[in-house]
């Protein structure tokens, strides 16, 4: 060990060093904060970092947490294992550790679909014959069994909520292509999702990037008519005078995004008065149109609407699209929980993926479905015979169409009884770059100075998932 004291040349040597450091970061933030306030549109369109196989996203949330081995994962050994006691030594690890428990079948039979002989449950009988569009993942993994949690990661990246959602990091770095409309759009259900708006927040980025929600009943937008009396020439001359008003406070706290993206709202809120009446009025599609997506009708109705509300929005130029459906959540009554669930959202899906790809979209269109986790092999016995299942994060079914993907495949496997996945097995967040990849858009670039370091959607970085590329 040496006790010797620095001499006055190592120590001024060490401050000038430590005093460097604090002066670059200052200057890189000084920097980004020029940049941030350069651009009066900050969600005009912009390149990306390498050609896009994908324009936009729809992102299909199905909240609650799908399990796979009653969708699109078939285990026969379940039926073998039935009413078994669950197996919990080895590796084998409950997900919810708790009380007896028992190896649970499928309800639900399967077939091969499609020239590609993709495994379906039967109950997808209308998505059954999209399946040669459809790459089917069967390798993804999560870190948390709490929804919350869940649900934060796999919308932002990160288990702790207040990170940017990935449709905030993706219009960040692509912009939109209508400027009469926000580019990350989400459609709710009347109950938000566990952790509420924070699942489309724009974190740290600035607040332009936030997910505009759509309010699931009645109006989709408030305050969409102007007053009576409120003519155009009064909203524009009030914004101009806002804005004038606003001005010296921004240019004393170029850094204070809050203020500017209000401002940017305001103006946004005056250009979707002209537009949004007619892009949200459904009653304008043929009727064919809406009786192919169920439209009108139980129990498809919401979800129905939600779906063709995406295709529109992405037709009109939104970039990011998310909608949610819920819940999955089926710890016990799996039969007749999933199988309702099912019924509420076969037909829309299937019909947005025949809309897109009829109206050439579905090439230039990513769109995704998942949950925030899979399911378990095993559950406890409630009611005798209510079985379900548990959480799961070690296992779970993603599938993606269009948008450059692997259409008419299965990557991936889980092992005999879908406990855990063992074959092209990756985090999330190599899920996340892949999604970033084929919207043309580079993980490690895509970044922005916060807390004294550069983010990004991974957290800290990972690789695509060849695999799902087409």
């Amino acid at each position: 060990m040496n006790n010797e004291l620095p001499s006055r040349r190592d120590f001024l040597y060490g401050l000038g060093s430590g005093l460097g450091s604090v002066a670059l970061t200052a200057l890189l933030a000084n920097e980004l904060a020029a940049a941030e306030g350069a651009s009066e549109k900050p969600l005009a369109p912009k390149a990306g970092h390498f050609p896009a196989k994908a324009k936009a996203c729809i992102f299909l949330m199905m909240e609650g947490g799908p399990s796979h081995i009653d969708t699109f994962d078939p285990k026969p050994k379940l039926k073998q294992l039935h009413r078994q006691v669950f197996n919990r030594g080895g590796e084998q690890k409950s997900a919810m550790e708790s009380g007896k428990r028992y190896y649970v079948e499928s309800p639900f039979e399967f077939h091969k679909a499609g020239k590609s002989g993709a495994d379906i449950s039967k109950n997808w009988r209308r998505l059954s014959a999209a399946v040669d569009d459809i790459c089917f993942y069967r390798g993804c993994q999560v870190d948390s069994v709490n929804h919350p949690t869940a649900m934060y990661q796999m919308n932002t990246g990160s288990r702790f909520g207040g990170d940017p959602a990935v449709g905030a990091w993706t219009t960040y770095g692509l912009g939109s292509e209508n400027e009469d409309l926000p580019g990350f759009v989400v459609l709710p259900e009347v109950a938000h999702p566990p952790g509420g708006s924070a699942n489309w927040s724009n974190g740290y980025l600035p607040a332009h990037f936030q997910g505009a929600a759509l309010r699931p009943q009645g109006s989709p937008i408030l305050d969409l008519q102007p007053p009576p009396g409120i003519v155009p020439e009064h909203q524009r001359a009030n914004l101009d005078l806002l804005r004038k008003l606003n001005q010296k406070y921004a240019d004393t706290y170029p850094r204070q995004t809050e203020l500017a993206a209000r401002l940017t709202n305001y103006e946004q809120a005056f250009r979707m008065q002209r537009e949004a009446p007619e892009l949200l009025n459904l009653a304008r599609e043929p009727q064919r149109i809406l009786d192919e997506y169920g439209v009108g009708k139980e129990p498809t109705d919401k979800f129905a609407r939600r779906c063709l509300l995406a295709r529109r929005l992405v037709q009109q130029g939104v970039r990011f699209v998310q909608m949610y459906a819920g819940t999955w959540d089926s710890h016990d009554y799996i039969a007749r929980a999933h199988a309702s669930l099912i019924e509420q959202v076969d037909r829309p899906i299937a019909a947005l993926l025949a809309d897109l790809k009829r109206t050439g979209l579905l090439d230039e269109t990513l769109v995704v479905w998942c949950g925030e986790f899979g399911r378990s092999p095993d559950n406890g016995v409630r009611g005798g015979i209510a079985y379900g299942r548990d959480h799961n994060p070690h296992a779970m079914t993603i599938w993606m169409a269009g948008g450059g993907v692997r259409g008419g495949s299965t990557v991936g496997a889980t092992d005999e009884t879908g406990a855990e996945a063992v074959e092209c097995v990756h985090h999330v967040r190599d899920l996340h770059v892949t999604l970033l990849r084929l919207l043309g858009l580079d993980d490690n670039k895509l970044t922005f100075f916060h807390g004294g370091r550069y983010k990004q959607l991974s957290q800290f970085g990972g690789q695509a998932i060849g695999e799902l590329i087409g």
